[in-house]
């Protein structure tokens, strides 16, 4: 079978970071091209638009758009146009309606449409899944707290409208939530804090349920120094349960049972390499959706204005 040909479109630095040995390790896919207008990788062909790569570039056989969420919308609309296959860093976009007329257009081009949730392929998630499959869970806390400085620096969009701001990371906490309860899961409160020189918020205490009335709070936080938090503890009748560092540690009953290096975008390119043989997608919006409910419920208090440099 002939190696899967990947763009990638915005060379920041999650595409530095992750995106570019993610595929140098994944078999089956190559990186061809790059297209940004600001970074380029040597040895690779470039472009300095996902409009001149498709016109003018190298043979391709699908993007992963690593652009800010307000422009991929039209950026993904364009490359299922021209026959590739897409892959969605998150969120897949900067509203969740927009996602789909994107999910009609891959089908009617039969091409592969992946909206990723990097953090589900977190080494201790499905483990956590199947234990918490034989358990009932009576009440969950999440804590995912980090320094915007330091994983987002000199990135304004991410305090624009469409940005998500702390629910930029906040979010990820969301879709491994999603993805190790069994029900359905929905906003009942939430409490926002904006900057008053930004557009979104910088912190964010959420309540959350389901149909059974589980507890669930959240705390967000970007302004976090020192040690990162990205923690989710859950109450069980069976015991406590932690998932730790963003889902790569499980523990539970006293004992560390995973305890596993990153391996989240090798498992996001292992799986766009299998849904691109198909020309299936894989489209949850679920995470998507619990936040743009925090913003329709949320109060929203204007603190402090934020500034990149302290």
């Amino acid at each position: 079978m002939s190696p899967l040909r990947v763009a990638i479109v915005g060379f920041g630095k999650i595409a530095r970071d992750q995106h570019v040995p993610a595929i140098a390790t994944t078999e089956g896919v190559e990186l061809v091209a790059i297209a940004s207008r600001n970074a380029s990788l040597p040895g690779v062909p470039h472009a300095a638009t996902l409009d001149e790569l498709l016109h003018d570039g190298p043979e391709i056989d699908a993007v992963a758009l690593c652009t800010p969420p307000q422009v991929r919308h039209a950026q993904a609309a364009m490359a299922l146009a021209a026959g590739k296959h897409v892959m969605l860093e998150k969120p897949p976009g900067a509203t969740v309606a927009e996602i789909t007329p994107l999910v009609t257009a891959a089908r009617a081009a039969q091409r592969t449409l992946f909206a990723t949730w990097h953090s589900r392929f977190a080494s201790a998630v499905d483990p956590a899944r199947q234990l918490l499959a034989g358990r009932k869970v009576i009440s969950v806390k999440i804590t995912w707290k980090e320094d915007v400085r330091v994983w987002h620096p000199g990135q304004a969009w991410i305090f624009e409208a469409g940005g998500l701001g702390v629910f930029d990371p906040g979010i990820n906490a969301l879709s491994i939530l999603t993805r190790i309860l069994p029900q359905p899961l929905f906003v009942t409160s939430a409490d926002l804090a904006f900057p008053a020189n930004r557009d979104a918020p910088i912190a964010a205490n959420l309540a959350l349920s389901d149909a059974e009335g589980l507890k669930i709070t959240a705390e967000l936080d970007f302004l976090q120094t020192g040690p990162q938090s990205w923690d989710i503890d859950l109450d069980t009748n069976g015991g406590p349960v932690t998932l730790s560092m963003g889902g790569a540690r499980l523990r539970a009953g006293g004992a560390q049972l995973v305890d596993a290096a990153d391996a989240e975008y090798a498992g996001l390119y292992r799986r766009f390499r299998e849904l691109t043989a198909t020309g299936e997608s894989d489209v949850d919006l679920a995470p998507m959706q619990l936040v743009a409910d925090a913003f329709l419920l949320g109060r929203r208090r204007t603190v402090e204005p934020f500034e990149d440099v302290p």
